[in-house]
């Protein structure tokens, strides 16, 4: 692989001079940015930003919806030398504070709505440079701000001339479901050599320089549409969006940002002919799923080749639902973290399906036990899933923790964030849940995720979360807190067991409480800490 075409913005200003006014870029409602119009203004902001003083490195947080501007001033910061931090836009003082203070950021883009959040924390935030405000029509701009759109348009829109490195960075923090968001420090070789990788194992080829990108740009990456579902500032959303991208595709995003509308995202496919989208499992594909299954025939989904799901389940009953809508399409559940991509891939297609939970085993990846012993096909013992090659540099500003997510075992060093599974006589690899939030019930380890699927395969239940709650007979008693679908009734000792007919008899929650809703975030990820908290009020029970 040469290695010139590893740094995305030679790769983004080779794409954009190929592509012509009829290949759109960017869709939003109505909005259709062509790629010669997102070349230019992304240019724009990035030759703007640089003139006004940012330098090579610095920092910029995107506090933002899905939306155009999105993508547009993350290809200026790969132009301009800039690096990505991805900004949960549910935080509040002190969660974006810590954000912005943590990653240094020097850059801040943010939408009008979020302006009275950003008020009350610039004062903390000495380290930021330029604050850029987007939406609206300028006129309003508050005084400490820049107007997106005045960076955006201002200028020729002519390539930067500038070098740039394969060691240019790309933040991704974690979520901080098990204490303060991390850093992911990404270079952009490591996510180009990621993204190749995972080409290879899906299609059979990847480019191998820049001529033979541009080949696959005009042959097939100029034909994507690719809707992340999901929001950008995650990153399932964000990195398939980028790989769209950097093919030269469109990236198709939803009007209604507060909210997930099942109906708009099936009325854009119908209307942008839209072949790829981004979900979180069954937090997107059920409503997904009721709102075919209320109109079947009604939007033209031919165009739709692929769905790929991360970070949750995704159940095997959805699945068959989506393709008895769409025979042609394939479903992808990928198995990764903000720490690493391709742990294992399980594609669900109409000629055959694979058991929920149960991937096939990505390339360079192992199972270690805790004391870095590689787990034996069939044995049933369980270990941390690994990913070798190409891994991020570590934690920004937290060796510790680095040290403790990232192995070297026998000279390789891996990414390893904390996922429990089994692997298979096959090789296949089982799920069984995220280290952090396993149950330790008389001596049992018991993942939450096997529970709560076993759960929702019942009808009347939408969702299901399980922790463990603190028990003097159990240690840990496993809890569940279960989501109800519209006008459907049942009862704890009916969920109870059910589940004893799915799994063993000591998995079953020792108590099940109903709720109207869980609570997910709009990525569809759960917040175990809020859950524990509320079976722990509802039972009486203190930690």
């Amino acid at each position: 692989m040469g290695d010139s075409i590893f740094n995305l913005g030679d790769l983004l200003d080779a794409v954009g001079a190929v592509l012509g006014p009829d290949d759109p870029a960017l869709i939003h409602g109505d909005r259709v940015i062509s790629w010669p119009q997102m070349t230019a203004r992304s240019n724009n902001v990035a030759r703007n930003l640089r003139e006004r003083g940012a330098e090579t490195g610095d920092k910029a947080g995107f506090y933002l919806r899905n939306q155009p501007e999105y993508m547009e001033a993350l290809a200026a910061c790969f132009k301009g030398r800039f690096t990505h931090v991805n900004v949960n836009y549910r935080y509040l003082d002190d969660e974006l504070h810590y954000i912005f203070d943590n990653s240094d950021a020097a850059i801040v883009f943010f939408d009008r709505e979020f302006r009275e959040n950003v008020e009350r924390v610039k004062d903390r935030l000495p380290k930021v440079k330029f604050w850029v405000e987007i939406g609206g029509d300028g006129t309003d701009t508050p005084d400490f701000a820049i107007t997106y759109e005045t960076l955006a348009t201002e200028g020729d829109g002519a390539p930067l001339e500038i070098e740039r490195s394969d060691d240019d960075l790309i933040f991704l923090y974690t979520g901080g479901t098990t204490g303060m968001p991390k850093g992911v420090m990404w270079s952009h070789r490591i996510w180009r050599e990621s993204s190749l990788e995972s080409m290879l194992k899906i299609y059979g080829f990847a480019p191998e320089s820049m001529e033979q990108h541009l080949v696959l740009v005009d042959q097939m990456g100029k034909l994507s549409r690719q809707l992340p579902a999901c929001p950008l500032m995650h990153g399932t959303g964000l990195f398939t969006a980028m790989g769209a991208m950097i093919g030269g595709g469109a990236i198709v995003t939803l009007e209604n940002t507060k909210h997930f509308d099942p109906v708009e995202l099936w009325e854009t496919v119908d209307r942008r002919g839209v072949t790829a989208m981004a979900i979180v499992g069954d937090a997107f594909a059920k409503p997904m799923l009721r709102v075919l299954d209320e109109a079947p025939g009604k939007y033209d989904l031919s165009s739709v080749q692929t769905i790929t799901s991360s970070g949750v389940m995704w159940s095997m009953e959805v699945k068959r639902g989506l393709i008895r809508h769409m025979p042609q399409v394939a479903l992808m559940d990928s198995f990764g973290a903000s720490e690493a991509v391709g742990f294992g891939m399980s594609v669900t297609t109409a000629d055959g399906v694979q058991q929920t939970a149960k991937f096939e085993l990505g390339q360079n990846c192992k199972v270690f036990t805790e004391d870095r012993r590689e787990v034996k096909p069939g044995s049933g013992e369980p270990g941390f899933i690994a990913r070798g090659g190409a891994v991020p540099l570590g934690y920004y500003k937290d060796p510790e923790k680095t040290a403790k997510t990232f192995w070297e075992v026998d000279g390789v060093r891996y990414a390893v964030p904390g996922d429990w599974c089994t692997v298979e006589e096959d090789g296949t690899i089982t799920l069984l849940g995220r280290g952090s939030n396993c149950i330790n019930s008389a001596g049992e380890k018991i993942y939450p995720e096997e529970v709560e699927e076993a759960l929702k395969g019942h009808d009347a239940v939408r969702d299901a979360l399980v922790v463990g709650l603190p028990d003097e007979k159990w240690g840990q008693a496993v809890t569940a807190v279960v989501e109800l679908n519209e006008g459907a009734a049942t009862d704890e000792d009916t969920l109870r067991a059910f589940v004893q007919t799915q799994l063993a008899r000591y998995k079953a929650p020792k108590r099940i409480l109903f709720k109207d809703s869980l609570g997910r975030a709009p990525n569809g990820k759960a917040d175990y800490k809020a859950i524990k908290a509320y079976a722990e009020e509802k039972l009486g029970v203190s930690a």
